[in-house]
């Protein structure tokens, strides 16, 4: 599928830089290339050349690459030239070259959904491009490469191609039962296996908390009562004074958050206010944002001043808890009889690193427990849960007549090509394309 406009952009970073990377996509690309860089280049072999407007007037001096399609990234011809990263440089090449007729600005992932369009990637490697280029921890890299690779898009591909399988099985079962070739009864093995699949299914999307813990963040609250050290452990943490700590209770209002790399995943770490039942309007609203946000944790440190313990009441069914000890200089370097998890004190550090290094522990558990291969993306988990209620509907309806309980295969595997792309995904295309930047 070979697009009527050529297109550019920065697919570098943000100027000014050392380098700019600009890209070309489309038919009117090697015009443009040898228009500027004054006559063809080798194919995929970086050129030094001096880029000239149409007018002969010098624009910069650079590396020209070309790839023809439908070997390219795009599956179009595409070229890159790298230049000075300089605002004004980088400008004066956007307008000579949009200035071509028939070429015009990218649009945000306009690059990569030509690659889809043209059948270079998959939408699940699109998707994990997009998460490649956003990672900021070594668990969200591991995770978006592997994606990128092809695992989560080939496990999709063969649970389709194994209902793919079942389906000819019962419709020839169906349509040439008097066959000697055909097997007398299929549906032991088809059956056996929609079931196998079922439960393959569930396993993996209950693996989607572990993927969003490495996209979005290992959820940890803070919660105390007032004057429990709350901010002064997430300032330890931030390593700056992020929130405001006094002696005066009910000091934090809202909710504070910092995001740390621990050990290569990212935690999302949220001071809340003291609870307690005695406030004012304004502190009530933050205590009641502190209980809600502690509702959706992974992780709660109830922090106790062992110094003057006040226990606070809340419930957390369900999930992982720390009780956290205070204020350890307080009580003389020893920790008060409570049954505490982890004892710290923030004014001399001791024991912050070891809670931590357990915080980096537990967070790590939850991804370790999932798996290998998780579903990256709610789009993912959707459609999933539909082609197993399909697939459900299918196994447990055995008197349903051989054909709707192919129709329910055929239903599920639709489901599962979405996913991929394998099917007419027109309406998911503007949504996932819009989350790309400019250049890629």
């Amino acid at each position: 599928m070979i697009s009527a406009d050529t297109i550019v952009a920065l697919s570098s970073g943000r100027l000014p830089a050392g380098v700019a990377v600009i890209r070309i996509s489309g038919p009117k690309t090697r015009f443009v290339v040898e228009t500027i860089a004054g006559g063809m280049v080798k194919d995929r072999v970086a050129s030094l050349r001096k880029l000239r407007a149409p007018d002969g007037g010098v624009l910069d001096s650079g590396l020209v690459i070309f790839f023809p399609g439908p070997g390219s990234f795009t599956g179009e011809d595409v070229a890159e030239f790298q230049v000075h990263g300089g605002r004004a440089v980088v400008a004066r090449l956007f307008e000579t070259i949009a200035g071509f007729e028939g070429v015009r600005h990218a649009e945000a992932g306009e690059f990569t959904r030509r690659a889809f369009l043209n059948g270079k990637v998959d939408l699940v490697r699109t998707e994990a491009l997009a998460d490649l280029v956003n990672a900021e921890t070594e668990a969200q890299r591991r995770f978006a490469v592997q994606n990128a690779e092809g695992a989560q898009a080939e496990l999709y591909l063969s649970w389709r191609r194994r209902l793919i399988h079942a389906r000819a099985m019962i419709e020839a079962e169906i349509d040439f039962a008097d066959e000697d070739d055909i097997p007398g009864s299929v549906s032991d093995t088809v059956w056996s296996d929609v079931s196998a699949m079922i439960g393959e299914i569930e396993r993996h999307i209950a693996g989607f908390r572990a993927g969003e813990i490495i996209r979005d963040g290992f959820e940890v609250v803070i919660l105390g009562a007032p004057n429990a050290g709350k901010s002064s452990l997430f300032n330890a943490l931030a390593r700056r004074d992020a929130a405001i700590v006094t002696d005066e209770p009910g000091t934090t209002r809202d909710l504070l958050e910092i995001v740390l790399d621990l050990e290569g995943l990212r935690v999302r770490l949220t001071d809340t206010a003291g609870l307690r039942d005695a406030a004012g309007k304004v502190e009530a609203i933050g205590i009641e944002k502190a209980r809600a946000k502690a509702h959706g944790a992974d992780l709660l440190l109830i922090l106790v001043d062992m110094a003057d313990p006040h226990p606070v009441a809340l419930q957390r069914e369900g999930i992982a808890t720390l009780r956290v000890g205070t204020k350890l200089d307080l009580v003389h370097g020893q920790a008060a009889a409570g049954g505490y998890d982890r004892v710290i004190s923030t004014k001399d550090g001791t024991g912050v690193a070891e809670l931590l290094t357990e915080i980096a522990r537990l967070a790590a558990a939850q991804v370790a427990e999932a798996g290998d291969i998780l579903p990256s993306r709610l789009r993912h988990v959707e459609l999933l849960g539909e082609a197993n209620r399909f697939l459900l509907r299918a196994a447990e309806s055995p008197d349903a007549g051989q054909e709707l309980r192919a129709e329910d295969l055929r239903l599920a595997a639709d489901r599962l090509g979405r996913i991929v792309g394998a099917v007419d995904v027109e309406d998911m295309l503007d949504v996932i394309f819009s989350q790309f930047c400019i250049g890629k």
